[in-house]
């Protein structure tokens, strides 16, 4: 999808709530517009997301046969009871607000320490410079930003990428902080410390000095061809990752720190693809549809 996984959740939401997404198809949801009244009182509806509701506290009651939220929406609490509860979250923030778990599952769940990111977009008013050096994608080997490269040429429905070189295009640049020093966890959290006190001044200079290097030669001047630059500044990025090269040798599956983590409590499931320590969609959905059956078992 031209929007990322945005357009995943999008078609989620048409399921669950038709009459807020209109459209029927894959191609069709790029464009549309979602009416956000719907989400939380639509009456054909027998799903409600309610959204800037961010939950605080989650307990047990009445023997544990219910579970109370409570959640802080516009300045105000507000407590809701329900049957059955998916922590659908940043796996490291259940234990926060749901204090009953053991604490090897705490322990477990606190051990993803998700990766800080930053993607940074760069406007310019066409990508002549690219073209003319038969590129798409440039790789630095030891620089701030690891990559620049063209938006994804993707085309669907009636959204259309800008295919003619002549047209205005978006840069994608990543920037992940590293400590050769540091390891497991704690890599994370110096990473998001450095991405939360560098200023924009830092990242506009490393996005000239970049492009500069990459596009000169083909006419290319930062200067006058930058139109906009956005830094998304992502603290809490990518699941934490179980392929790096410090990660321990865990003795089976069961002694993994999100495989504790992750297991079903009381009314409760905790779902993210967190539970599965990788970033990718396909883990998302996979735990949660585990959690689903598991609170469904109940």
């Amino acid at each position: 999808f031209p929007d990322g996984n945005a357009s995943v959740a999008r078609l989620l939401v048409r399921k669950l709530i038709p009459n807020a997404v209109p459209g029927s198809t894959m191609e069709d949801v790029v464009l549309a517009k979602v009416n956000y009244d719907l989400l939380d009182g639509d009456a054909d509806s027998n799903t409600n997301i309610r959204l800037n509701s961010t939950v605080v506290n989650v307990a047990h009651k009445n023997n544990a046969s219910v579970i109370d939220l409570t959640y802080v929406r516009q300045h105000q609490s507000h407590t809701i009871r329900a049957d059955k509860c998916i922590f659908a979250c940043y796996n490291s923030a259940i234990p926060y607000i749901f204090d009953e778990l053991p604490e090897n599952q705490m322990e477990g769940l606190m051990y993803n320490v998700k990766v800080p990111l930053t993607y940074t977009k760069v406007m310019i008013p066409n990508w002549q410079a690219f073209a003319d050096l038969g590129m798409d994608f440039v790789y630095y080997t030891n620089d701030f930003f690891k990559q620049v490269e063209l938006d994804y040429p993707v085309s669907l429905g009636q959204y259309k990428f800008n295919s003619s070189p002549d047209d205005p295009m978006i840069l994608h640049m990543c920037h992940s902080h590293h400590s050769i020093d540091i390891k497991g966890p704690d890599q994370w959290r110096e990473g998001r410390r450095k991405l939360l006190s560098t200023p924009f001044s830092v990242f506009e200079g490393h996005v000239k000095n970049q492009l500069d290097q990459a596009l000169s030669s083909a006419g290319f001047d930062a200067d006058r061809d930058i139109n906009a630059i956005t830094v998304n500044r992502w603290p809490h990025g990518y699941s934490y990752s179980s392929d790096l090269i410090w990660e321990p040798d865990w003795p089976n599956e069961e002694s993994k720190p999100w495989v504790i983590g992750r297991q079903q409590f009381g009314r409760t499931a905790i779902a993210n693809s967190d539970a599965g320590a990788s970033a990718d969609t396909n883990a998302a959905i996979t735990h949660g549809i585990r959690a689903a059956k598991e609170v469904l078992s109940l």
